[in-house]
């Protein structure tokens, strides 16, 4: 049980400053989890930079009677402007505070169109000063975020003197969003319905890529594997299924990807897949597809792992540190043609002799031990270090 005080459930602020769609599933996974009276505050995904920087503001200004209650603990994501809510509203400051990291502002791509600002990047460095507990959902989520605050901070001309990394550093650990049960039970179905399947026939490999449709989970590279897949295979050996969610501005590559697939007689399923179509693809797919130049987890490949896929992905951001090497494709010096190429090498290897990946320790069941874990220790204002 999660009390402060004996026979009670700690009342706990859970506060989400751009509730994107991983950001909720990790916030209705603590639901699940916790046993606490949990209230919480969430701002839609959209103005990314108003959102981060005006959250305090707008719960300042509509909120204020729910932030004035008196909170147990406070859980945030890093997105909320922590050390200016505190200061709007004093009877927070002293709040047990923990903060947890779906992303970090250090290592985002940078394009014409998305240039680096230093203030998010600062704002979050203030975050996560004023929490008492931090927490990652990768290791390479903390150790881009940690190196990238000691570089800015040492490009700064004065008054920045003490070990800024050090204070956040000794405070986190690293604990992944759980992965929820529904995807685990399509694997399950998966087995049973192969099980008794009896077909010789050999259908097209489905294959899945299944990601934001923005340039950071890349669209180039995609199109390139694509142009390759269709000169080396014949119809029918591949069907793919490019889906994810779209925004106003969607990348020229998508336009190539779909002509391309659409000629070869290749063409799955396109676009915003509603949840149940979706569950159903997860099902049927073969491999999962990652051509991403940034992913902090991977929680739309975890998920499609947990539901049965193989993954095949490029070996760069967090996937070296979950999956196994035989999934992995080489992208470190290659030109984007050389990463393609390895790709659909790894893709046909994966085909034929690649096996579902075992992602059980991410699920609720295994990860909620180490949830209370942490706010047990939050609530009892303890020093050790649980999980690091």
């Amino acid at each position: 049980m999660l009390a402060k005080h004996a026979g009670s459930r700690p009342r706990i602020l859970l506060l989400s400053a751009y509730d994107a769609e991983s950001h909720q599933c990790w916030r209705r996974s603590l639901e699940q989890i916790l046993e606490a009276d949990i209230t919480t505050l969430a701002l839609p995904a959209r103005f990314f930079s108003w959102r981060v920087r005006g959250n305090p503001l707008t719960w300042w200004l509509s909120e204020r009677e729910t932030l004035a209650r008196p909170w147990d603990a406070i859980i945030a994501t890093s997105m909320v402007d922590l050390a200016t809510l505190k200061g709007l509203v004093p009877s927070l400051a002293a709040t047990p505070t923990l903060v947890y990291f779906h992303e970090n502002q250090f290592d985002y791509p940078v394009t014409d169109r998305a240039h680096s600002s230093v203030e998010p990047k600062i704002t979050s460095i203030y975050t996560a000063l004023a929490a008492d507990r931090v927490l990652f959902n990768s290791q390479y989520n903390r150790e881009t975020f940690l190196s990238g605050a000691r570089q800015l901070l040492r490009k700064m001309p004065d008054g920045v003197s003490g070990d800024v990394r050090g204070l956040i550093e000794s405070k986190s650990a690293v604990l992944p969003v759980p992965i929820a049960d529904e995807w685990f039970e399509i694997a399950k179905a998966r087995r049973q319905k192969q099980a008794v399947s009896k077909s010789d026939e050999s259908p097209p490999k489905q294959i899945l890529w299944n990601h934001r449709w923005e340039y950071d989970k890349g669209p180039d590279l995609l199109l390139a594997i694509v142009k390759q897949v269709v000169v080396q295979f014949p119809p029918g050996h591949f069907q793919w299924h490019i889906v994810g969610q779209q925004f106003r501005q969607v990348p020229k590559a998508f336009a190539g990807i779909k002509t391309l697939l659409e000629h070869a007689n290749m063409l799955g399923a396109w676009g915003y897949q509603t949840k149940g179509d979706y569950c159903r693809l997860l099902g049927e797919s073969d491999i999962v597809l990652s051509t991403a130049l940034h992913d902090f987890q991977g929680l739309s490949v975890c998920e499609a792992v947990a539901a049965g896929c193989v993954p095949v992905l490029p070996a760069r951001v967090a996937y070296p540190e979950r999956f196994s090497s035989s999934a992995l494709f080489a992208v470190a010096g290659c030109d984007i043609t050389t990463q393609a190429a390895n790709a659909v090498a790894t893709l046909e290897r994966q085909c034929d002799e690649g096996k579902a990946e075992d992602l059980s320790a991410l699920s609720v069941e295994q990860l909620k031990g180490q949830y209370q874990a942490q706010i047990t220790q939050l609530l009892a204002n303890e020093s050790s270090d649980i999980g690091r």
